[in-house]
């Protein structure tokens, strides 16, 4: 229904005038016109028809002398309640006729002013033009309000990190938009139909399985095929009972299906068709299915290249450990959160001819291209072992390495060369969480000394030697285990070291109990080494 079809439908109008046969004329006059009329005779009696009634007059005439009070009175008071302030209000006087009194009125809440004796065209010309007026701005006024309210539903859409909560906010920001039930259609990143439900504005929103093809058929319905755009449709109930699961919508549905690139899946949102009553309504609508399908699309495309970036970084970590007498190992290696980036957290463990070499690392940044540089230097690493360097030449290599290809990445590593037989250690840190060194009878303690970070270019110290006694362990985390936004790391790390102490002698157990202890819902990669060297050739 257009606009201007609104314009002109009849209203109910409220006649305030204590003389019984004036208000008689008006409200024949009134009627032959179309409208509905409600009269009063006082302008208390006005005043209290208008707190009592469910249904609001869209306009009142209101004469300027009545017994109890005057009609600007009762049209300032109506202007002054919030319930009734939009009223548009006429004010008819056949005494109160001056220019002064036409002031007073129309500063006092008055749309219009008429004197008496009045001719009936006039008067309705006026209640027209006055509704016209009235209902434009109503108009204007609720499309501002829902086009906040559609700003406010978009920024919410787009703050999604997963699909069950992106499902649900794109169904019940329709429904506050529209005011009304509302149901949406998708099919999720991992390829699965889901229709979402809401009852209205602030209810829940239920999720549920969808036929496939669902989408696909209405898309056709439409004529959108496989090709980008958005459209709107109309569908009969017995027509939308038949392709949709039970939901909250009754009768007629309007929908949207939008679809932002050539052969992907759209998105559906769907209303009662009697909330969609104006051309505003109209694009409305298809605007939360182009709010829904754009931000769906960049969370599909965000989940697919997480899981590239995943299978990309798991690609290049080691297929498997060495075996080598005299040590046993254990690592453990979880990604971050699905809505996290990819990190550049590495492990690795080689065999050399001077023992086995274990390091630990991480690029620092997380993204693609973090992945990337951690492939790299983790096979630039196991290339320069297998050579035979030193852990303090490798870290040398490295730098020079990074100097020339990844110029202004900076990567934390530690190394530790376990001699044969596992009782001397020569520990090269470059810039890492410290390595957890824990020897039978005695507290564990975090080995400190370090160098400077790789990729800024500065000389890295000799490596420290540690002797360890049969039995003893030693443990090698990446930060993204041990460090906690909201406190400081020296509190993580102590509280880390007492849970080792406190924990199990076996270092599988152990690395599954720090994993449950400090691993929970982490935005870093987590990677841990664990050695126990039992001392046998």
């Amino acid at each position: 229904m257009t606009a201007r079809t609104h314009d002109i439908e009849p209203a109910t109008v409220l006649v305030v005038d204590d003389n019984e046969t004036n208000r008689y004329v008006l409200t024949t006059w009134l009627r032959r016109a179309g409208h509905t009329v409600v009269g009063a005779g006082t302008g208390e009696e006005g005043l209290a028809y208008l707190r009592s009634s469910e249904a609001v007059p869209d306009i009142a005439i209101i004469d300027v002398r009545l017994p109890d009070m005057s009609g600007f009175e009762v049209s300032e008071r109506i202007k002054q309640d919030p319930s009734t302030g939009y009223l548009p209000v006429i004010q008819i006087s056949a005494a109160a006729i001056s220019p002064e009194d036409h002031i007073e009125g129309l500063s006092r809440g008055a749309d219009a002013y008429l004197d008496q004796p009045l001719d009936p065209g006039e008067l309705v010309a006026t209640v027209a033009a006055t509704l016209r007026y009235a209902r434009a701005r109503q108009r204007a006024e609720k499309l501002a309000q829902r086009l906040n309210t559609l700003n406010q539903v978009t920024l919410r859409v787009y703050s999604a990190t997963e699909f069950p909560s992106f499902a649900r906010r794109v169904t019940s920001g329709t429904a506050d938009v529209l005011s009304g039930p509302a149901c949406a259609l998708f099919l999720s990143p991992q390829a699965q139909a889901v229709q979402a439900t809401t009852e209205g504005p602030g209810a829940a929103v239920a999720l549920r399985p969808a036929r496939p093809a669902l989408l696909n058929e209405l898309a056709a319905g439409v004529g959108l095929e496989q090709d980008a755009g958005v459209r709107l449709l109309r569908v009969p109930e017995a027509r939308w009972r038949s392709l949709s699961p039970p939901d909250h919508l009754a009768g007629d549905v309007a929908l949207a299906l939008s679809r932002t690139k050539r052969g992907r899946p759209p998105v559906c949102v769907a209303v009662p068709a009697a909330a969609v009553r104006s051309a505003d309504d109209e694009r409305l609508l298809q605007q939360l299915a182009n709010t829904g399908a754009l931000a769906l699309e960049a969370l599909r495309t965000y989940s697919e290249e997480h899981a590239l970036g995943l299978a990309l970084q798991r690609s290049f970590l080691p297929k498997e450990l060495p075996s080598v007498p005299g040590a046993d190992l254990a690592v453990r290696y979880r990604p971050a959160s699905e809505h996290a980036e990819i990190g550049g957290d590495f492990y690795e463990a080689v065999e050399t001819a001077d023992g086995l070499l274990l390091a630990i690392g991480d690029v620092v940044g997380h993204s693609v291209t973090a992945a990337t540089v951690m492939g790299e230097v983790r096979h630039a690493l196991r290339a320069y072992a297998i050579e035979g360097h030193p852990p303090q030449r490798i870290l040398e290599a490295l730098e020079r390495l990074l100097g020339q290809s990844q110029p202004g990445i900076t990567v934390t590593l530690c190394l530790v060369l376990v001699e044969p037989g596992g009782r001397r250690l020569h520990i090269a840190n470059a810039g890492h969480i410290p390595p957890l060194v824990m020897e039978p009878g005695a507290a564990p303690r975090f080995h400190d000394p370090h160098g400077p970070l790789l990729g800024l270019g500065l000389p890295q110290p000799a490596p420290t030697t540690v002797l360890l006694p049969r039995g003893g362990r030693l443990l090698m985390v990446t930060d993204g285990l041990v460090e906690v936004r909201t406190a400081p790391l020296d509190v993580t790390l102590t509280e880390f070291r007492e849970t080792v102490a406190g924990g199990p002698e076996n270092i599988d157990e152990l690395c599954d109990r720090l994993l449950a202890r400090f691993g929970q819902n982490k935005d870093d990669d987590i990677a841990v080494i664990a050695a126990s060297f039992t001392g046998r050739q």
